[in-house]
């Protein structure tokens, strides 16, 4: 749980995550919406990865992202069990 938090700390990975939810992603389109360097973009996905809140598929030469919102679900689930 510790990756999930440090993924969510950061708000390049958190808007990563916003255009995810928008529909699956190259990573190439994705550093196209950032000011940021290809290997930074790696970098946070890298991250997003471990926390599993991302998911990757190589398609050829292409690795496709997608959003993982069951790793988010767990996550509530917990948080709202702390408030009881």
């Amino acid at each position: 749980m510790n990756y999930l938090f440090k993924a969510l700390n950061d708000e390049t990975r958190r808007q990563i995550l916003e255009l995810l939810k928008q529909g699956d992603m190259t990573a190439g389109d994705i550093a196209e919406a950032f000011d940021i360097s290809k290997p930074s973009i790696s970098h946070h996905l890298d991250i997003l990865k471990r926390a599993e809140l991302v998911t990757s598929e190589k398609q050829g030469q292409f690795i496709t992202y997608s959003i993982n919102t069951t790793i988010l679900e767990d996550v509530l689930q917990w948080l709202i069990t702390l408030k009881k």
